[in-house]
């Protein structure tokens, strides 16, 4: 069973040593990158939000994915129920940001 911390907070609570896009990055449900990508879809409508903060192991974000890129992985070809959100690329080997 993979875990999930959920934190909401509002945007001005981000430390304010960030940039404006860090302090958006930050909405959403955080979720570790291990995370299957079924699991993840699930997480999201319980959430009712369109995007999830991708955590590494430290607990710092390495990326957002959304509903989106996550539906659009799930339907193609080579989908497998084994697909983590680590496997969840933009086609340069980078986690997707906001697709």
């Amino acid at each position: 069973m993979t875990l999930v911390q959920t934190q909401t907070r509002p945007v001005n609570a981000h430390p304010g040593h960030g940039t404006p896009a860090d302090t958006r990055d930050v909405a959403g449900p955080r979720v570790w990158g291990d995370m299957t990508v079924e699991v993840a879809l699930s997480v999201m409508v319980a959430a009712r939000t369109g995007r999830l903060v991708v955590c590494d192991e430290d607990g710092r974000r390495v990326g957002l994915v959304t509903r989106a890129r996550l539906t659009a992985v799930r339907d193609s070809p080579g989908y497998t129920d084994r697909i983590r959100l680590r496997d969840v690329t933009d086609g340069n080997g980078l986690l997707a940001l906001f697709r």
